[in-house]
């Protein structure tokens, strides 16, 4: 099944007037200083081929979006059956329209009109979680420490420190859960809520590994009390086709995932009817 598709008979344009005139709220993702970073805004007017968006934080919240002219930038928004990204780049800055802006506030950045959007299915973004059949490793690493090809379980003494082994226990096309076992006891505090990070995990023994840039969205301990459990976002994937690809193959892990349980709830039902008989 086909999880990301354009679709059918609209265009981009009529698209983006109707969540300009609803007000949807719009992620932008974007590099900053090698660091991928995530901002809320709006779309505020769309004309001569040209997207303009604003930061939808408040006046007194609002923190500056640092992206310069021909930077690529990823966006997405929940919309009707699903959600749709696409990417973009800046072709300016303006000064904001709207009624109490100011310069200070972030002004308007104008983005090209994209000429092709992608739509991800909504059952895509529910969590799933991992079949009770498959054991999914994952690896988590700072990004500000060293890079993933370091990590690797022959250099235990240095990697450990910016490495960390987990199991994946959910999964969907917009984030998952980890847990990461406490080592020898002592609780994991490594990793802080709005942290961003890399992960990498193979959904089938058989498969090739998946890479994804992350953000710590919750940090708790497990109910057991031997681990701490990890609520990360997936950013970027709507960045560049590369990413959307990602996309389209997370989809289909979610969807694979679903059916492995569905199969595994049936057995369970049918002998629970056997039992009874």
């Amino acid at each position: 099944m086909e999880e990301v598709m354009i679709p059918g008979g609209i265009e981009p344009e009529k698209i983006l007037q109707i969540v300009i005139s609803k007000k949807v709220p719009v992620i932008m993702s974007y590099l900053s200083k090698d660091k991928w970073h995530v901002a809320k805004v709006i779309m505020t007017g769309l004309s001569d081929d040209k997207l303009r968006v604003e930061s939808a934080m408040s006046r007194q919240h609002n923190r500056p979006i640092n992206i310069r002219v021909q930077q690529p930038v990823g966006i997405s928004f929940k919309f009707g059956y699903g959600k749709f990204v696409f990417d973009t780049t800046v072709e300016g800055f303006e000064l904001s329209t709207e009624p109490g802006s100011t310069q200070a506030s972030g002004g308007t950045i104008v983005l090209t009109v994209p000429r092709h959007m992608e739509m991800v299915q909504r059952r895509s973004y529910f969590r799933i979680d991992v079949p009770e059949s498959l054991k999914v490793k994952v690896l988590l690493w700072h990004r500000r420490g060293n890079s993933r090809d370091n990590c690797r379980m022959e250099d235990a003494a240095e990697e450990m420190h910016n490495c960390w082994h987990g199991r994946l226990m959910d999964v969907s096309a917009g984030g998952a859960q980890v847990v990461i076992p406490h080592r020898d006891g002592t609780e994991v505090q490594d990793f802080k809520k709005g942290q961003f990070a890399g992960m990498r995990f193979t959904p089938m023994p058989y498969e090739t590994p998946i890479m994804l840039n992350v953000q710590i969205r919750n940090v708790l301990p497990t109910a057991d009390g031997m681990g701490t459990s990890l609520g990360l976002q997936f950013v970027g994937l709507e960045a560049s086709s590369e990413g959307r690809r990602l996309l389209t193959r997370l989809s289909s892990v979610v969807e694979r995932y679903y059916q492995i349980n569905q199969c595994g709830a049936k057995q369970q039902d049918a002998r629970q009817v056997t039992n009874k008989i």
